[in-house]
């Protein structure tokens, strides 16, 4: 699943998550967007949704683990710091295993 901004949305694409309105359902799950859904989506003020598909990371993994131990360099010592600097890197690794 992606998030998409609205400007960023194709025809074909599918909500991979249904467009809500307080408890009303709006589009569904699953539901496969046509210029027109696109167009009133855009005229309710929604910013973004989610679509079928990965999430494309910004930064490659290596890079992305570079900057992690960055910002925990100074505190990775501590025992509470090191275990949290595990729970994020483990977090970051799943989010590249689509790839």
């Amino acid at each position: 699943m992606k998030k998409m901004l609205i400007n960023d949305l194709e025809a074909d694409m599918v909500l991979a998550k249904p467009i809500l309105r307080g408890s009303m359902v709006i589009l569904a799950e699953g539901t496969v967007l046509t210029d027109t859904w696109i167009s009133r989506i855009e005229d309710m003020g929604i910013e973004y949704i989610f679509v079928e598909g990965t999430m494309e990371q910004a930064i490659p993994l290596d890079e992305a683990l570079t900057l992690l131990d960055g910002r925990f360099r100074l505190v990775e010592n501590e025992p509470s710091m090191g275990f949290l600097k595990k729970i994020v890197r483990e977090h970051i690794e799943s989010l590249y295993q689509h790839e």
